[in-house]
């Protein structure tokens, strides 16, 4: 915070400005190779107006990759409805699935830190999977699929393909996000929901 010094709105605009610019710098450049000068060059300000807001480099990474695990743990709770049949559970998973995508579009950037290149994007996908291996386990325990593999290797498998097309299919703009979860969704469930009611 502010040393010496009333944090008023056009403070807060420095910090928004400092805080977009390294986002834009890290996801380009990387943690290591952006300095806080070219953050503070990209923002127009100076080193010290940037101190008043960050200890250090690595306090502003760690509150960005905060943020974005936040922002994706606040999706996930916000989408969860109580369900009682196959079927809409596996809904719930596809627009669970959309809303993390469409973040993902609105915040590009954020997204190559916080689910790519930041050392705290693993926890970050430990999260999703624990999220996606608890609905597993008390929903869709019936499945024919969950009865046969195991249910965290079933929810890393989807975390993992998350992670794959969104860098080669989502930011790329070959697919939306919703295309992208309607198409994950049916890639596990599709058939199970066939199976379960023919």
């Amino acid at each position: 915070m502010a040393r010496g010094r009333r944090v008023n709105s056009s403070g807060e605009k420095s910090k928004k400005l400092l805080l977009e610019k390294a986002i834009e710098l890290f996801s380009t450049h990387g943690y290591h190779q952006t300095k806080i000068s070219d953050i503070v060059k990209a923002a127009s300000l100076t080193q010290p107006t940037f101190y008043l807001y960050f200890q250090s480099k690595e306090s502003l990474f760690n509150d960005l990759n905060e943020k974005f695990r936040n922002d994706l743990v606040e999706i996930f709770s916000n989408t969860g409805e109580a369900v009682s049949t196959e079927k809409e559970v596996t809904m719930v998973i596809e627009q669970n699935l959309k809303c993390i995508f469409d973040y993902f579009i609105e915040n590009p950037s954020l997204t190559k830190i916080g689910f790519y290149e930041g050392d705290q994007s693993a926890v970050v996908k430990q999260i999703l999977v624990s999220k996606l291996e608890n609905m597993i386990n008390e929903d869709l325990k019936d499945y024919t699929i969950v009865k046969s593999v195991n249910s965290n290797i079933l929810a890393q498998s989807i975390v993992g393909s998350m992670e794959r097309l969104t860098l080669t299919n989502l930011l790329t703009n070959k697919s939306n996000p919703e295309k992208l979860a309607e198409e994950i969704s049916k890639i596990y469930f599709v058939n199970e929901h066939k199976l379960v009611h023919q």
